[in-house]
């Protein structure tokens, strides 16, 4: 069976499957008789979509920033120990 991609991830990799901003923009919905005003949901859906935009922006800069205090900290933590200075001055 092929892998259907979604989101940029595989499906039915155990990854949940994220909605992108343009899925959300871009989903049709069935005309029902008795239905909801379409320009109501396309307002919806648009302001849906720059929320997720917006979280999937700010995990991207959480990323990095994490990744950059991994970095350092694993360059403090292999430091001889006598490069290391107390913050104190040493003074308990």
């Amino acid at each position: 069976m092929a892998q259907v991609y979604r989101g940029g991830q595989p499906f039915g990799t155990g990854h949940p499957a994220l909605l992108t901003p343009h899925e959300v923009r871009t989903h049709e919905f069935p005309p029902r008789r008795r239905g909801v005003d379409p320009a109501e949901v396309r307002r919806f859906q648009s302001r849906l979509a720059d929320e997720i935009a917006a979280l999937y922006q700010e995990i991207r800069v959480l990323a990095q920033e994490n990744d950059r205090l991994r970095r350092a900290l694993r360059e403090v933590q292999a430091r001889p120990a006598g490069q290391c200075r107390p913050p104190n001055g040493g003074c308990w």
